[in-house]
C-alpha cells in the first residue's frame, strides 16, 4: 500500500511540473518572447516561470505589473538585474504563490511591491529574492511574506513572514486584522540592517529578532500568552531620541513573554537615558545585553548579567561593533557561536551570525537565507534547518 501510494503521489507531481512552462521577456519580443512582462502574465498559467531579459545599460520595462496567478519570475542573466519601472500588486488569492527574484524598481518612491488586499479562504505567499526595491507593502490580513537579500529604500511592512539579511530604512510587522487563516510559523526577522528600527504590531505570532543592526526595537502589540526574542542584535543610534533602544510599550492589551539577551547597544542620550523599558504588561527578561550608556531600566523587567559603561566601538556605515561585547553573551551551549567559543553579544553572535548571511566578497555567490542550527541534543533526533537561493 506505501508503494502505490508513494507512486501516484509521484505521479501526481509529475504530471503539475508537466504543465509548467517558461515565458520569456526581451526587449522589442526578439526570438518571438514577449516585448512586455504584463502580456507574459496575461499568457501565463499557474506555476509558469517569467524569464525576463534585463535591458541593455539598464534601461526599464515601463508598466505597472498586476500579478494575478501563481508564478515565479527570475532574469534570463544570471547575477544581473532586470529593470521594472512601475508598481508591483500582487492580487491575493488562497494557496497563491508569487516568487520574485533580481527585480530592480530603481530610485523611484512612488514604485513600490504591494499587496492589494486581505485573503480569504486560505494563504496568499510572496517570495522576494535579491532584489533592489523602494518599498514593500505587504502587511495584508492572511499574507506570509519572505524576503531576503534585498535592499529596500524605505520600509519592509509584513504582516507575517521572514525577514533576513536584507538592508532597509526600517521593517515592521503589523497586520490591518486578525489573521483568520493563520500561519503555523513564527515571524522571524533575521541578519538585517536598517537605518531606523525594527517595530512590531502584530497580535497573531510570535517573534523572533536575532542578529540585526538597527537603531531600536520597539514592540507595541504582542500575540496573548506568546513567547518572543530579541537576541544578538547590535543597537547603535547615534542621534538620540525620544524612547528607549528596546520598547515594550504594548497597546493592545495582550501578556506574553519577551526575552531581551545578548545584545550590544549604544545610543545618545536624547529625552530618556533608559536602556530597556516596560509599560508591564508584557514579562520581560533581561540578560547579558551589554551598553556603552549607563545600565538604566524602566519598568517591571527581570534582570541578570546586564552590564553598562562597556568600552566598544559601533559603525552604522560597516555595520560592525568590536570590543568588549566578545564573549559577553550567554555562556550557555545553546548560545555558542559558530567557532563554538562563548556567545559575542552583538549581531555577529550565535548562530545566526551576519557571517552566515553577509559573507565578504559574497558578490555573485549563492545567498543564505536561513539557518537554523541547535547546539545540543539529549535524545531523539536533532532537526538542522538551512535554506539559500542563487542570485
Amino acid at each position: 500500500m506505501t508503494k502505490k501510494l508513494l507512486i501516484i503521489a509521484f505521479a501526481g507531481l509529475s504530471s503539475t511540473m508537466a504543465f509548467a512552462a517558461d515565458l520569456y521577456v526581451r526587449n522589442g519580443g526578439t526570438g518571438g518572447a514577449y516585448s512586455t512582462v504584463s502580456a507574459a502574465i496575461t499568457a501565463a498559467s499557474d506555476g509558469d516561470r517569467i524569464i525576463i531579459q534585463p535591458k541593455t545599460n539598464g534601461a526599464a520595462y515601463v508598466e505597472n505589473l498586476i500579478i494575478n496567478k501563481s508564478l515565479t519570475f527570475v532574469s534570463e542573466t544570471n547575477y544581473s538585474k532586470y529593470f521594472i519601472q512601475g508598481t508591483i500588486t500582487i492580487n491575493p488569492a488562497a494557496g497563491r504563490v508569487v516568487t520574485i527574484h533580481n527585480l530592480s524598481s530603481g530610485n523611484y518612491s512612488i514604485y513600490n511591491v504591494v499587496a492589494s488586499g486581505a485573503t480569504t479562504g486560505g494563504r496568499t505567499t510572496i517570495n522576494l529574492y535579491n532584489c533592489y526595491l523602494n518599498k514593500v507593502l505587504t502587511n495584508q490580513v492572511n499574507t506570509t511574506t519572505n524576503i531576503s537579500g534585498s535592499t529596500v529604500l524605505g520600509t519592509i511592512n509584513i504582516s507575517h513572514g521572514r525577514v533576513t539579511a536584507n538592508k532597509a530604512q526600517s521593517i515592521s510587522a503589523d497586520a490591518t486584522a486578525v489573521d483568520t487563516s493563520p500561519a503555523t510559523s513564527d515571524i522571524e526577522v533575521y541578519g538585517n540592517a536598517t537605518s531606523l528600527g525594527i517595530s512590531y504590531a502584530q497580535s497573531s505570532y510570535n517573534f523572533k529578532f536575532y542578529n540585526n543592526f538597527c537603531r531600536g526595537v520597539f514592540v507595541y502589540a504582542i500575540k496573548a500568552g506568546s513567547t518572543n526574542e530579541i537576541i544578538n542584535n547590535t543597537i547603535y543610534d547615534p542621534f538620540g531620541g525620544d524612547i528607549a533602544p528596546f520598547s515594550i510599550n504594548l497597546n493592545n492589551g495582550s501578556t506574553g513573554n519577551i526575552s531581551i539577551m545578548n545584545n550590544a547597544a549604544s545610543f545618545v542620550v536624547g529625552a530618556t537615558n533608559v536602556c530597556i523599558s516596560n509599560n508591564n504588561n508584557a514579562t520581560v527578561t533581561a540578560s547579558y545585553n551589554v551598553f556603552t550608556n549607563p545600565f538604566v531600566t524602566q519598568g517591571n523587567i527581570t534582570q541578570s548579567n546586564n552590564s553598562g559603561g562597556v568600552n566598544m566601538n559601533f559603525s552604522d556605515t560597516a555595520f560592525t561593533v568590536t570590543g568588549m561585547n566578545v564573549n559577553a553573551g550567554n555562556p550557555d551551549v545553546n548560545y555558542t557561536d559558530l567557532d563554538l567559543t562563548r556567545n559575542d553579544a552583538g549581531h555577529y553572535g550565535g548562530s545566526n551570525s551576519w557571517a552566515n548571511y553577509w559573507p565578504a566578497n559574497a558578490d555573485n555567490k549563492p545567498q543564505v537565507n536561513y539557518l537554523l542550527t541547535p547546539r545540543t541534543i539529549s535524545g531523539g533526533t536533532l532537526n538542522i534547518n538551512g535554506s539559500g537561493f542563487s542570485k
